[in-house]
């Protein structure tokens, strides 16, 4: 009798464990016969400078430190190719520092946080058949950044503050493109 449950409770505990649970960012629903993926430069159709440069490099980074995939510029020479456009950049103040007006100087009020949100469209393809593997329309992007309250430090991080926004960015897209979300 004992056996018996000993047995039991050993397939329900396999039975539990293969139930098609994983831990996100682990998974890869992309076919077998992918090795080489394509990701040749994002298209720009908005008039933030340099957006798509930031954007395309943060993503094949992005690839190569998380896959074993080759990642390659010229789409005839993947197995898949990634596209994509970034459509819109818009960026919100969220939060504000005000100074209260004083007898000579009115009061004012400046952003410290922003709420960034890059919308684009992305399509992954297999070369040889043609399918889409990973497509939308709609690919929303969004995250708070800190702002300085130093006028000529927030012109100087300008540049850091795309490539760590590109870098967000890109293990977005890429954790997407993986699990097939």
């Amino acid at each position: 009798m004992k056996r018996a449950a000993l047995a039991f409770t050993i397939a329900l505990c396999f039975l539990a464990s293969a139930c098609g649970y994983h831990v996100a960012g682990r998974d890869n629903a992309l076919p077998k016969t992918i090795h080489v993926i394509a990701v040749p430069a994002i298209e720009n159709k908005t008039a933030s400078y340099r957006i798509e440069q930031k954007l395309t490099a943060a993503t094949i980074h992005e690839f190569l430190a998380k896959t074993n995939y080759k990642i390659v510029s010229n789409p005839a020479s993947g197995d898949a190719v990634l596209t994509g456009k970034v459509l819109s950049v818009e960026a919100v103040p969220l939060t504000f520092q005000s100074q209260p007006a004083t007898s000579t100087t009115p009061s004012t009020a400046q952003a410290t946080t922003m709420l960034v949100t890059v919308k684009c469209e992305v399509t992954l393809t297999e070369s040889d058949t043609q399918k889409v593997l990973f497509h939308s329309d709609n690919f929303l992007f969004r995250n708070e950044y800190e702002l300085s309250t130093d006028v000529k430090s927030f012109f100087e991080e300008q540049d850091p503050a795309l490539d760590r926004l590109a870098k967000d960015f890109a293990q977005k897209l890429v954790a997407a493109i993986l699990e097939n979300f």
